[in-house]
């Protein structure tokens, strides 16, 4: 843990951190190369940090105009690839519940919950970015991070100032709340096999409210733009 000096510092200094949730579901690399996948439910740090914003995956339904066609769900590809492809989430075994999530103690228990929110995420329905002479599609939570922080570089511009930890403005909003639409379809159970087993790594429903697939929910840019910068 020598490297959660940074985020110390960054709390010191009002610098707001975020990271990504995963992008294997309730399951995680259980080594440096990713080739071994944990058998039982765990969570990625820093994300599970308390100093730090975790931000998981949903999946958009979009028409061409770019209107949805459905309510936003947990992202949750590992049917379509044959392999695990969900938002990261549950509950870490490292660190108490922080003093922002005593609304959520139910879900939580006395421990750290994560994610905090979630955007788009999903390879059925990725983004689109033109890279090295050609376009290409991108997702997972490594996508959703850098959205959530432009719209966090946003509400520090309407604010007039640096806002920091986001996570106790955040759960004061609270799912549903405007900025914060409740994401209530979806779970990030994964299944693969490994060693010659299929294994089913069982995560969390989204449901009303918060939940540990998907936060507090996704993210109204405009409106939570304008919600942080008034906090």
């Amino acid at each position: 843990m020598d490297l959660r000096g940074a985020y110390t510092l960054a709390a010191k200094v009002n610098v707001t951190a975020l990271a990504s949730s995963g992008d294997q579901g309730a399951s995680s690399p259980s080594n440096v190369a990713g080739t071994t996948l944990f058998t039982k439910p765990v969570v990625n740090w820093p994300a599970s940090d308390p100093l730090v914003t975790g931000v998981g995956g949903t999946q958009l339904h979009l028409n061409q105009a770019g209107m949805r066609t459905a309510p936003d769900n947990v992202w949750n590809d590992t049917a379509i690839l044959g392999s695990p492809a969900a938002g990261g989430g549950g509950v870490s075994s490292v660190f108490p519940r922080p003093g922002y999530q005593s609304s959520v103690s139910s879900v939580t228990g006395t421990h750290r919950g994560v994610p905090d929110v979630s955007l788009s995420a999903a390879v059925n329905g990725a983004g689109i970015i033109f890279f090295s002479g050609s376009f290409t599609i991108v997702g997972g939570t490594s996508w959703a991070s850098p959205t959530f922080a432009g719209i966090v570089a946003i509400a520090d511009q309407v604010a007039g100032h640096d806002l920091g930890s986001l996570n106790s403005a955040l759960y004061k909003l609270g799912p549903g709340s405007a900025g914060l639409p409740d994401i209530t379809a979806g779970n990030n159970t994964v299944s693969f096999t490994q060693g010659g087993k299929t294994h089913t790594v069982k995560g969390f429903t989204a449901v009303k409210g918060y939940d540990l697939s998907s936060g507090l929910g996704t993210v109204d840019g405009a409106k939570l733009v304008a919600a942080l910068a008034a906090s």
